[in-house]
């Protein structure tokens, strides 16, 4: 009998359809399924979260990864979800930018999992470096369909330096004595005289020890003989003025960083004097017989204390339960022109993806709306799109953006013929609505590396201009602006 319920249990078990997982690989360009007509796509996230973690790599060597981490939104749509992208973008002295596309294994039976919580899904594989502010934004795929709301979530994240409880085990910072803890203490020994103590590092030899009171009182080096070992050393500073209460900055020379080493730092406080006699705690005493009287009235104020939050906390989530929902703001309507020679999948496509991603933009191109151009004509075409339009953005092509592949040299990809004309023919726009501000304010430039000469086109110096990457997020904010006050002035950055 209990072979053959155990058989059935077994059964049952390989009866039940598997759980989806992720897979995850780089996909640098335009998902695929941008370009298809989708009957249902599903909706955005519910949350994201990201955190920096380490992972060993080799013996004594880590390295800190971004951990995103998505939670789906139970409702129907999860039913056509197949995959996550998450794009992330780095700014710091060099920029970057990577983009995963995370595959469901299987599709989604039903809006939770067996045991009543939403689906969780991570992924770890984006390097963290230091001092860097990310930004982060995932959408599920199928994308939305071209002019639909495309729902997407973002988080930004600033990575720490050095003394971070988890960036600490970078290389660079291990090299740099962020591992290092020197246990620095130091005393006012006499009105000329600081005794500074700390334990050296088997990193180096060499070290530095400044008293600073606002400006340097005193400095002193300290060469240690023995560098294979953990030894605790003394060193004198002479100082000049009073040092009580001075901050001690001991300064490494390591031979791994060199004049970059982590600085610690120390208070000065004063020497202990052993020959004076301690006179017995009366305030400890006096303390201990106040203590029993005063307990009990503490005890009735912590009470109370805790009483008033805990009503003023349900007082909030009541109000906040009032509130009504915050209804989202029209997507702004942008036609994005583009000389020739730009690539249309690697740089158009892309640009195009960003701001509808993370601009909230709903984005016009001739080449999605070529038989409506054909029929209209592109003069027609292009001065009713305008016309309806929040902004127009020319999409100018430098050495560095118009660098196309193979793929890009020829065929659908490569650049279009009629796009000129329709670049000339918005240029024009721009020249005749110069006079009207509320029409002139409707023109940005956009470029990549360095501001182009625009050799022909004199008057887009006239409009604001952004750098991708770098003024990423300020086009992001003049974008949204639009739907929230309407056209606003015209500011050169």
């Amino acid at each position: 009998m209990s072979l053959v319920l155990l058989s059935l249990a077994a059964l049952c078990r390989s009866a039940l359809p598997r759980e989806p997982t992720v897979q995850c690989g780089s996909e640098t360009g335009p998902s695929p399924e941008w370009l298809v007509q989708h009957t249902l796509t599903p909706g955005d996230l519910r949350d994201l979260r990201v955190e920096p973690v380490t992972t060993k790599v080799a013996v004594e060597d880590y390295s800190v990864l971004m951990n995103v981490s998505w939670v789906l939104r139970a409702d129907a749509s999860i039913r056509v979800l197949k995959a996550t992208k998450i794009c992330v973008t780095g700014k710091s002295s060099l920029q970057s930018y990577s983009c995963v596309r995370c595959n469901y294994t299987e599709a989604f039976q039903s809006q939770t999992r067996s045991s009543g919580h939403k689906w969780a899904f991570s992924y770890v594989g984006f390097p963290v470096e230091l001092n860097t502010l990310y930004f982060i934004g995932a959408h599920n795929i199928p994308n939305a369909n071209m002019n639909g709301d495309g729902p997407s979530l973002s988080v930004n994240f600033t990575s720490p330096g050095c003394l971070d409880h988890i960036m600490k085990y970078k290389k660079k910072c291990i090299e740099a004595g962020s591992l290092w803890d020197p246990n620095i203490t130091a005393c006012k020994k006499n009105e000329t005289t600081v005794q500074v103590k700390f334990t050296t590092s088997l990193l180096g030899n060499k070290y530095m020890a400044l008293v600073r009171q606002g400006a340097v009182i005193g400095f002193s080096t300290v060469l240690e003989s023995d560098q294979d070992k953990l030894t605790r050393t003394s060193v004198e500073v002479p100082v000049r003025g009073d040092s009580h209460g001075a901050v001690v900055q001991l300064t490494p020379y390591f031979r791994t960083c060199g004049n970059d080493c982590i600085r610690r730092k120390g208070t000065v406080v004063l020497c202990p004097q052993p020959d004076t006699p301690s006179l017995p705690d009366t305030s400890r005493s006096v303390l201990g017989s106040w203590l029993p009287l005063l307990l009990l009235p503490l005890l009735v104020a912590v009470w109370v204390l805790a009483a008033g939050i805990c009503l003023r906390w349900r007082h909030g989530r009541t109000q906040m339960a009032s509130f009504p929902a915050t209804t989202l703001l029209p997507r702004a309507k942008v036609v994005v022109v583009y000389p020739s020679e730009v690539c249309f999948h690697h740089t158009v496509c892309g640009f195009a993806e960003f701001l509808q991603s993370h601009c909230r933009s709903e984005v016009i191109l001739d080449k999605w709306q070529q038989q409506k151009v054909a029929e209209l004509g592109p003069v027609l075409w292009l001065t009713t799109e305008k016309q309806a339009a929040d902004r127009v953005i020319f999409l100018l092509s430098n050495e560095l953006s118009a660098q196309c592949d193979g793929t890009c040299a020829g065929g659908e990809g490569g650049p279009q013929r009629g796009s000129q004309d329709l670049f000339v023919l918005a240029y024009n726009l721009l020249c005749s609505d110069i006079g009207s501000q509320t029409h002139a304010c409707k023109y940005l430039v956009v470029y990549f590396s360095q501001p182009p000469a625009a050799a022909g086109y004199s008057a887009l110096r006239l409009c604001p201009r952004f750098h991708l990457w770098r003024d990423a997020a300020a086009l992001r904010t003049q974008l949204l602006r639009v739907t929230q006050q309407g056209p606003v002035g015209c500011s050169s950055l």
